[in-house]
């Protein structure tokens, strides 16, 4: 059983930036693919990024693409999200998930965390 557990999250005004981490509690296989999602007030929860755990096959949602980036510590178990350039609309709680795939679809992940809030003020 893979625990994650995220934090960074927080209250920030617009153009600020935030790293978001993600620690989990093992690697259990270098094929493994981490993924953040987020869920806006009133909105399905939605792809954000997603990467293998080699650091490798990065993949972004349009709305981030360009503002934010996912990597990884393999020493440290840990998934980032910088995120840069943030807006209002990415006020999200936001979740990482562990997959045993590379996938962007919610559904082929297995393990997810509890979530951090992301606020964005105007």
């Amino acid at each position: 059983q893979v625990q994650l557990v995220e934090s960074g999250g927080g209250l920030v005004q617009a153009g600020d930036s935030l790293r978001l981490s993600c620690a989990a509690s093992e690697r259990t296989s270098s094929t493994y693919g981490m993924g953040w999602f987020r869920r806006a007030p009133g909105r399905e929860r939605e792809f954000v990024a997603r990467i293998r755990w080699t650091g490798d096959y990065t993949y972004y949602a349009d709305s981030v693409k360009g503002r934010f980036t996912i990597s990884v510590d393999n020493a440290k178990n840990t998934v980032y999200l910088q995120m840069n350039m943030l807006k209002p609309e990415d006020t999200a709680v936001y979740y990482c998930a562990a997959s045993y795939h590379l996938t962007t679809s919610q559904s082929g992940y297995n393990f997810w965390g509890q979530g951090t809030q992301v606020t964005v003020s105007s």
